[in-house]
């Protein structure tokens, strides 16, 4: 196997997807009330990656809602066993947010940084070990 190549999956194995690891830009938290809400745990665990790295087998279906800053966000899950995959946000569809526990092998992963620390719960603090950005980081 090419060890830049990554795969992963949905929990049924319906959804696959594969990207180039050496693409990948970075990992983060985010530990904003959406991703609480949409993984019903303390933050979403996401590695970014550009949207021509990624290739996806069967068909993902999308729930979009309106972000904090009025941007769209459009989460893509498994429509047989419920797993979310990949995310974006529709005004930057150039760039794919991978949900990290659905990489087969994510143990090379290294957390950059927190989003949205200012909502992380007591229970699920902000790992205060790297940045921490108290709501969406300003990438301009």
């Amino acid at each position: 196997m090419d060890n830049e190549k990554q795969t992963g999956s949905c929990l049924c194995g319906v959804v696959t997807y594969e990207f180039n690891q050496l693409e990948a830009l970075s990992a983060h938290h985010c530990h904003c009330r959406d991703c609480q809400k949409i993984t019903g745990s303390g933050k979403a665990t996401i590695l970014l990656v550009p949207s021509k790295s990624l290739t996806v087998s069967g068909d993902l279906k999308f729930y979009t809602v309106e972000g904090s800053a009025g941007s769209h966000v459009s989460r893509g899950f498994c429509s047989e066993c419920g797993s979310q995959l990949i995310s974006y946000v529709d005004e930057n569809p150039d760039l794919k947010f991978i949900k990290v526990g659905s990489i087969d092998d994510s143990s090379w992963v290294s957390i950059s940084s927190n989003f949205w620390s200012s909502t992380a719960n007591p229970w699920s603090p902000a790992d205060d070990s790297v940045h921490c950005f108290t709501h969406n980081p300003d990438f301009a």
